[in-house]
């Protein structure tokens, strides 16, 4: 059924009003994703310095297996997975990408016979894990857009507690890493036991930067001792590790959600010049039909 002239300009204005929301919220997010990227670049050398001083640490103590965070089980019967994403919507597949992310990653496991346990970072992947019925150890809420170091370390102390009483052997994190605005993909990481090798590899340019004196190397003295140290810098690298993600979680999500809604803009234009023509060509129509009429009772008259 053809729609009326005053129907077209009624939908031509709810497209506008639309458009004009989507392009406000393209606009904020690209604000806060310029704020999320120096975030991650201000932590870049926090966190090397922490890798770095981890090593150290690590190779003064000699035995690396007394620190318990670095202790591997004998056999992994259950595995946690932290998933992190965002608390609200309308960014594209941000959210559900993570949630099919730790889906797959839960069946993976559960073929070789281990027990899962969630974790959520997120409203949305919280609820979503709640509709597919899957067994939820926590949630952490209310922080996505603006993480702090705090939301971080709440987060590390739930997962380390969990981890030293045995309620998971194995501790996972997924999240989407951040490459550019419309570009993110999702990474999965081991985080629990922390692996002697993820623990001690730096980048030897990380090392080259941190030292004060290029070329003079010492021997560092630690009090009490390496062990007690290994076991506070073991446990801060959780945390930054755990922050970093949460980090490139935020970037992601407004990256994703400037480009969801910039392009959402430009569809609602493609629309509103489509139904610009619609309604000039149900106008003209109705122009000609009255010319004729016109025309025809003229020709009638005379």
């Amino acid at each position: 059924m053809p729609q009326s002239q005053r129907d077209v300009r009624n939908r031509v204005a709810s497209v506008k009003n639309i458009e004009t929301i989507t392009s406000a919220m393209a606009m904020v997010a690209a604000a806060r994703l310029r704020r999320a990227e120096q975030r991650i670049a201000a932590l870049r050398p926090y966190a090397s310095g922490i890798r770095l001083m981890t090593r150290r640490a690590a190779d003064a103590a000699g035995s690396v297996p007394r620190v318990p965070l670095l202790q591997e089980r004998a056999e992994v019967g259950t595995v946690g997975l932290l998933l992190v994403a965002g608390d609200r919507g309308l960014a594209g597949a941000f959210n559900s990408n993570i949630v099919r992310a730790g889906v797959a990653a839960g069946r993976e496991h559960e073929g070789v016979g281990r027990r899962v346990i969630y974790l959520a970072s997120g409203r949305r992947v919280a609820s979503s894990l709640t509709f597919r019925g899957l067994p939820l150890m926590d949630s952490f809420t209310g922080f996505t857009d603006r993480p702090g170091y705090a939301d971080a370390r709440r987060i590390a102390q739930r997962l380390t507690a969990a981890f030293l009483d045995g309620e998971v052997d194995q501790v996972e994190v997924l999240y989407n890493g951040y490459r550019s605005a419309i570009s993110q993909t999702v990474q999965r990481e081991i985080l629990l036991p922390l692996q002697r090798a993820t623990v001690t590899e730096v980048d030897p340019s990380e090392e080259e930067a941190s030292d004060v004196h290029p070329g003079v190397r010492g021997r560092p003295e630690y009090e009490p001792d390496a062990v007690a140290v290994m076991n506070r810098l073991v446990q801060d690298y959780v945390e930054i590790s755990i922050y970093r993600a949460l980090l490139e979680s935020t970037a992601s999500e407004h990256g994703a959600r400037m480009t969801a809604m910039r392009n959402a803009s430009d569809n609602a234009a493609e629309l509103i010049q489509d139904l610009t023509l619609q309604m000039n060509r149900a106008r003209q129509a109705a122009i000609t039909q009255e010319i004729m009429e016109v025309v025809a009772g003229a020709e009638g008259i005379a």
